[in-house]
């Protein structure tokens, strides 16, 4: 498509409404492909780092609204999407831009939404939805376009309301690799890192490979021989969509490979499942946190973080003084708290090497504030096997 042909798509929408599951109507244009998608919608407040955003595997289920205003002047790229394609189930803004200027542009967003077969919307009051959803809490949506914008407001409200809810979804297996991956490590290598994919992005990997770890990117339907027979040094889980408490299999792996004595460490979606392997329940937010400038503090260091998120769910844990992890794996201690709302955004066990945190350290896109816990982990890491070495 010439940038030509992108403007005058632009101009010439056809009609899509975005259907909210309590009968709240948005009536705009089609923007992406056209067709009906359902999914949960939810906001992103970044101003920057759309592209990143929409190729985040841990959007799959989600009709994702920027809450910034004007969208697509960048285009999109093939240096930086995360995954393999675009995850959102649907797409929420404002104003499309109507023009790429981006030297590095390969093509305009329209056009990637509509060859991934992505449903989206545009020109309506995202303000407004956001408020809503803010107010009421996440909810199941529909963005009907083209012929399916003409169905009756009643059908359309149908559809929505007999959506699947994110509660209780698991869709690991969605996302995930279907074979191993091996990313070879940078500088001095130290092992083998067994990396399970509930949806990772590129930017992890390429920070673990920079550490000195091979990174083998494993299905999450891998089991614990298997997992075993890379002789990993450490075991990393990844962000990823659906309910932590829908992933009972990936809690006993996972529960498998702290008894073990393997270093751990955990983002987002790896955040949660920690914190059921130690015997915590995790709960749904009622909006979540989405976006690269949300405030977290480090108990540690007491440095505030402005850090990159995209998660619903939580670990309910208390969030000062340690306290025994009640499924028999010693003492833990929250170890990052969300400056908005008090949510538990890291765990730390304090007798088994292991830690997560609920947010994005390879900030992609968004701020470098949290790279640090890289490093982090890669000296957990050398300090279990220096000790390991000590002991044989």
């Amino acid at each position: 498509m010439t940038p030509t042909d992108s403007v005058t798509a632009l101009l010439e929408r056809d009609r899509a409404v975005l259907v909210l599951e309590d009968g709240t109507r948005y009536s705009g244009s089609a923007y992406g492909a056209r067709g009906t998608t359902l999914g949960e919608v939810v906001f992103s407040t970044g101003m920057t780092g759309y592209q990143e955003t929409l190729t985040d595997p841990s959007y799959a289920g989600q009709i994702v609204l920027q809450t910034a205003p004007h969208i697509g002047n960048t285009g999109v790229n093939s240096e930086d999407p995360e995954s393999r394609r675009i995850w959102v189930a649907g797409y929420i803004v404002r104003d499309p831009s109507r023009v790429v200027s981006n030297w590095r542009a390969d093509e305009s967003l329209d056009a990637a939404l509509e060859r991934d077969g992505i449903v989206g919307i545009s020109g309506i009051d995202t303000r407004a939805v956001t408020r809503r959803i803010r107010s009421e809490g996440s909810m199941r949506g529909g963005v009907f376009s083209g012929e399916q914008a003409e169905l009756s407001a009643d059908e359309q409200l149908r559809l929505v309301r007999e959506a699947p809810e994110m509660a209780g979804r698991n869709l690991s297996a969605e996302v995930s690799v279907q074979a191993a991956e091996v990313t070879p490590a940078e500088g001095d290598r130290i092992g083998n890192l067994a990396v399970i994919d509930l949806g990772i992005k590129k930017a992890t990997v390429e920070n673990l490979a920079r550490r000195g770890f091979e990174v083998h990117v494993l299905p999450q339907s891998v089991t614990a021989d298997e997992l075993r027979a890379i002789d990993p040094v450490a075991v990393f889980y990844s962000n990823g969509p659906g309910d932590p408490a829908a992933s009972a299999a990936h809690v006993e792996l996972l529960q498998g490979v702290l008894r073990d004595g393997l270093p751990f460490f955990g983002i987002c979606f790896g955040n949660q499942l920690l914190g059921r392997a130690l015997g915590l329940s995790t709960y749904k937010l009622p909006f979540g946190h989405r976006g690269i400038n949300q405030p977290v503090r480090d108990k540690l260091t007491g440095r505030v973080e402005i850090t990159a998120q995209n998660h619903g769910f939580a670990v309910d844990a208390p969030t000062e003084g340690v306290f025994d992890s009640p499924a028999g794996f010693g003492r833990v201690e929250v170890s990052h708290i969300g400056l908005n709302d008090d949510v538990v955004e890291g765990l730390r066990a304090l007798d088994i090497p292991a830690f997560s945190v609920q947010y994005h350290p390879e900030a992609a896109g968004g701020p470098h504030d949290a790279n640090y816990l890289f490093d982090r982990f890669r000296d957990l890491v050398l300090e279990t096997l220096s000790k390991k070495g000590a002991h044989a």
